[in-house]
């Protein structure tokens, strides 16, 4: 169903994958990967907003460290790569990536000019700092890693901002949970839905946590929120 195209930036090219809705022209969205790059799970989540309607691409952010990651969270060896590449992932100039991105996206004949993102783990947080650092019209951060380090920049927010918050979530512990809460629950742009019982990644198909029946609230509210805001 999909297809590949280069975006480049001053550094270089790098590499996304794109869905292509039915429709001729619509809104666009940007699917921010885990860390284990943009592999099957990701491109079925791309291939998903194509279904639902949406221009749909998801950029290979690890691309400055190595090109073409595609590995999976169902072996000890893959998950030690995985950690590795967070480690050596660089945020900012992932959200400058994500920006270059959006104006490639913006330019494809079949986007209306709205554009949103969405995002998950390592990629959640980047949703959240693609709606504080960019001009995207609409975010989602399904179980962000790292969000409360970064709360002071929502007075940057001017467009709709949904966070998935699992609250068992073994990466964000319950106090950083709860500074989120705290510093973005009365934001004017901001919407929360918090998962109890629900750990890490329990949207993600085929992954230890995954919880169909939280994972499809979670994509219900997604939808609704780009249905808004896109």
């Amino acid at each position: 169903m999909g297809e590949t195209t280069l975006i480049s930036t001053p550094d270089g090219q790098f590499s996304a994958y794109v869905a292509r809705p039915a429709a001729a022209k619509t809104a666009a969205v940007v699917v921010i990967q885990e860390i284990f790059g943009v592999n099957a799970v990701m491109r079925e989540i791309t291939d998903q907003f194509a279904k639902a309607g949406y221009l749909a691409i998801c950029p290979d952010l690890f691309w400055r460290i190595e090109p073409g990651i595609d590995i999976t969270d169902q072996s000890e060896a893959e998950w030690k790569r995985a950690f590795e590449l967070y480690n050596a992932f660089d945020v900012d100039m992932g959200i400058r990536d994500i920006a270059a991105t959006i104006t490639h996206i913006r330019e494809d004949a079949g986007c209306s000019g709205k554009v949103g993102a969405v995002g998950f783990c390592l990629g959640g947080l980047l949703a959240y700092l693609t709606a504080t650092r960019t001009d995207a019209d609409a975010a989602v951060a399904y179980y962000g890693v790292g969000i409360d380090r970064y709360t002071a920049e929502s007075d940057r927010l001017s467009a709709p901002l949904l966070l998935h918050v699992a609250e068992e979530d073994q990466f964000v512990p319950k106090e950083a949970q709860a500074l989120i809460v705290a510093a973005l629950k009365n934001h004017p742009h901001v919407q929360i839905y918090q998962y109890p019982g629900q750990d890490h990644a329990f949207a993600r198909t085929g992954g230890q946590h995954y919880d169909a029946e939280a994972a499809k609230a979670a994509w219900k509210r997604t939808l609704e929120l780009f249905k808004t805001g896109l």
